[in-house]
């Protein structure tokens, strides 16, 4: 016997709410680091994460055996670049966009390379499917990656230190 449609959208939510009970911490979490904001402080992660989340449970039926957190990560991480081109993208006249506030480490690294490192390391996404998403060769991912690591690894010296000098005695 068919299920009735007000049983169906039923199961639909409850499916979906077991989902996201267990995959949103881990996605905000990327969206996090992405967005490269505080964790107690990350609005655009978490609107984000939103899109993401309501993305998947649009296309729920469809998934037909798919994973939907894979699903749920790759709209995050497209959504995430798109937003990320048109915030840096070029400008005419040669104008620039001031980035908004950023913290941590990722802070350092241009979206691209955040979205890379992220999806290679905290995600563990492979350098092909990576490749596949962003619409680049895999050797870019890894060079891309290879750049990111060496970035926070070695992150950019700061400005030396002032020398003071001790006053000469006057004699």
């Amino acid at each position: 016997m068919r299920e009735t449609r007000a049983a169906q959208e039923a199961r639909r939510a409850r499916e979906f709410e077991a989902f996201v009970a267990g995959a949103g911490g881990r996605l905000l979490h990327a969206a996090t680091l992405l967005t490269a904001e505080a964790p107690d402080d990350n609005p655009r992660a978490r609107r984000l994460l939103t899109f993401a989340l309501a993305h998947t449970y649009a296309c729920w039926d469809r998934l037909h055996g798919e994973d939907p957190y894979n699903r749920a990560r790759e709209h995050l991480a497209t959504r995430f670049l798109h937003g990320a081109w048109h915030r840096y993208g070029a400008l005419p006249l040669g104008r620039i966009l001031r980035r908004p506030a950023a913290v941590g480490a990722l802070a350092r690294l241009t979206p691209q390379e955040r979205l890379v490192l992220v999806l290679r390391l905290y995600e563990g996404v492979a350098e092909e499917q990576v490749a596949a998403l962003l619409g680049i060769p895999k050797d870019r991912v890894r060079t891309v990656c290879d750049r990111a690591t060496a970035t926070l690894l070695h992150p950019p010296r700061g400005p030396a230190p002032a020398v003071r000098r001790a006053k000469a005695a006057a004699s």
